[in-house]
């Protein structure tokens, strides 16, 4: 591996091949990349680019830039697959095989491969065809249905739930226990991530507590639902919004106390037909004083509280700032790697690089031809 990939991450010695994509893909290989990991992404010329990782998701990979429809470029990606340990792609089913670089080209080639596709709806099932983005997926798995108001729809947070979450990190996740898998038996194999099912079992704890009768079908009853006084966003005096999640008793009386309403008796914390009196005087009380004010008086209580912040305050937080969790990359902030270590350290952020622009390195490590790597070089 060259110097230019050189550090102490736990991934270290693993070459992963990247298909250039949008979303969960990217984020995976940033995830790699973080660690230790040589991810080589294989770009296609800029008049047949889609949006790709970008500045953060691409950071501390390298870059080849190949036109896949012609016969050079095809061979180079087939070369650098074939001495890799793992593939990634996020396209539909079928694209990478009609592109000439579906799984069962390896099997002889690279035995160990591990081929990592990450998808919305799967490799297989009705809906596998089927165009969709991340609110879909989160949709279908009733995931979403989770952040319904009293009266109002659903809103989820763009991209985290189903790309990152249900995709990103359940092919990163599954790519590493096939590579465990591979050391033991010698054989590769096909990792099917698909975001229905990685949000699907992020949503175990919900159902357990179903299960177990401590997540009531009547949201007037269910603490989690946004209906009760103790756990959930409170708007301010100046228009900013407060979290509260005092689920335990402790926390409970502690946020009362705080809250100066003594006078609640935090025996009828789970008295849900108390809830409704109870939530208006708590949402009147955050309403007397502002977003600051809040901060000052129930940060690092037991209250259970956080401010709602704005993604520009989040990375200057105190706390944020303590664990490094963001650091500036050419004037843009990128959110740092995780989780942490005692050793082995992951890569800092950085910038990612130009598209293409470690073509003629990767190419010639793989000793192929100085003729057919200017005929793989697609040119930007």
């Amino acid at each position: 591996m060259p110097s230019s990939a050189a550090h102490s991450g736990s991934l270290q010695g693993l070459r992963v091949i990247e298909m250039a994509g949008i979303g969960p893909a990217p984020y995976c290989g940033m995830l790699l990349a973080d660690m230790g990991a040589d991810v080589i992404v294989i770009e296609r010329p800029a008049s047949m680019r889609s949006l790709s990782g970008g500045e953060a998701m691409n950071r501390g990979k390298r870059s080849v830039c190949l036109d896949l429809k012609q016969e050079a470029g095809l061979q180079a990606a087939i070369a650098l697959i074939n001495g890799a340990s793992a593939v990634i792609e996020g396209y539909r089913p079928g694209v990478m095989e009609r592109l000439g670089l579906g799984p069962a080209v390896f099997e002889d080639s690279n035995p160990r491969l591990i081929y990592g596709r990450v998808t919305g709806w799967g490799q297989s099932g009705p809906l596998a065809h089927a165009a969709g983005h991340d609110i879909n997926y989160v949709a279908l798995t009733g995931v979403a249905s989770l952040a319904a108001r009293p009266g109002s729809m659903p809103s989820l947070p763009a991209t985290v739930i189903g790309d990152m979450a249900g995709g990103g990190m359940f092919l990163a996740f599954g790519l590493l226990c096939a590579i465990l898998e591979s050391q033991r038996s010698g054989r590769g194999q096909v990792v099917d991530a698909a975001m229905i099912d990685g949000v699907g079992s992020l949503s175990a704890l919900v159902h357990s507590m179903r299960g177990s009768g401590l997540w009531p079908a009547d949201d007037a009853q269910n603490l989690f639902m946004h209906q009760s006084p103790f756990y959930d966003a409170f708007e301010c005096a100046d228009g900013g919004f407060i979290t509260l999640g005092a689920i335990e008793p402790q926390f409970f009386k502690e946020m009362l106390r705080l809250l100066d309403l003594g006078d609640v008796n935090p025996a009828c914390q789970f008295d849900a037909r108390q809830w409704p009196a109870l939530r208006a005087r708590v949402a009147e009380r955050i309403r007397s004083r502002t977003r600051s004010e809040w901060t000052q008086q129930l940060e690092g209580s037991d209250a259970c509280f956080a401010p709602i912040l704005s993604l520009d305050e989040a990375v200057a937080h105190p706390h944020q700032l303590a664990r490094g969790n963001f650091q500036r990359v050419n004037g843009q902030w990128q959110p740092a790697a995780a989780p942490r270590f005692s050793r082995s350290q992951p890569r800092a952020p950085q910038a990612g690089p130009a598209a293409g622009s470690h073509t003629q390195e990767v190419l010639s490590e793989l000793g192929l031809p100085p003729d057919l790597i200017e005929r793989a070089n697609a040119k930007n």
